[in-house]
C-alpha cells in the first residue's frame, strides 16, 4: 500500500498501491489522465447512486482522458467488510465498473494509506479537517498529479466539472 512513503511527494503519480488481487501498481501509469480518487464501499447508503454515476461517468469520459480510481475502504461502521477481491467483482458485477479498484485500504488514523496521507494534505475537507468524513469522499487530481478539488460523500459523480480537466489535456 506504500505505507512506507511520505507525504513529501508532490505528485500522485509517485505513489505505488496495491490492486484487489495484491500485485503492485505504479501510479505513474496514469500521468497525462485527469484522475477522480474515491473511498468506496459497497455496503453504504451512497454505493447505488455513486457507482451508477461513476459508471456513467468513466464510460462518457474514459477515452478523453479521464480515469477513475477506487479505493474499498471498510473504516466507516464496516460497510465493506469483504476482500478487496470482492469488492472488485461487486462493482464490476452489479456496475458495471470497467475503472480499476484496487486493494481495501484506511483513509484515517495511524495506518492511513500513503496515497491518501498525500490527497489530503493537498485538499482539506470542510472547516480545513483533514480527516476523510465518511465513504465516497471524492478527489479530483489533474494530468500532472495535483489534487485540484476535494467533494464530500453527498456530492454526486455528475456534479464533479471533469469536462473542464479534460478539454485541457492533449493528446
Amino acid at each position: 500500500m506504500g505505507a512506507s512513503q511520505s507525504i513529501s511527494e508532490n505528485s500522485i503519480h509517485e505513489f505505488t498501491v496495491k490492486d484487489a488481487r495484491g500485485k503492485d501498481v505504479n501510479l505513474n501509469a496514469y500521468r497525462g489522465k485527469v484522475l477522480l480518487v474515491i473511498n468506496v464501499a459497497s455496503k453504504c447508503a451512497f454505493a447505488d447512486a455513486n457507482y451508477t454515476q461513476l459508471t456513467q461517468l468513466y464510460s462518457t469520459y474514459k477515452n478523453r482522458g479521464l480515469e477513475i480510481l477506487a479505493f474499498p475502504c471498510n473504516q466507516f461502521l464496516k460497510k465493506e467488510p469483504g476482500t478487496s477481491q470482492e469488492a472488485q467483482d461487486f462493482a464490476c458485477t452489479r456496475y458495471k465498473a470497467e475503472y480499476p479498484i484496487f486493494g481495501k485500504i484506511r483513509v484515517n488514523g495511524s495506518d492511513t494509506a500513503a496515497v491518501y496521507k498525500f490527497l489530503k494534505a493537498q485538499k482539506a475537507g470542510c472547516l480545513g479537517s483533514k480527516r476523510i468524513k465518511w465513504n465516497f469522499t471524492k478527489f479530483l487530481v489533474d494530468e500532472e498529479g495535483r489534487v485540484i478539488s476535494r467533494y464530500s460523500p453527498t456530492t454526486k459523480p455528475f456534479a464533479i466539472e471533469v469536462l473542464s480537466l479534460i478539454s485541457c489535456i492533449s493528446f
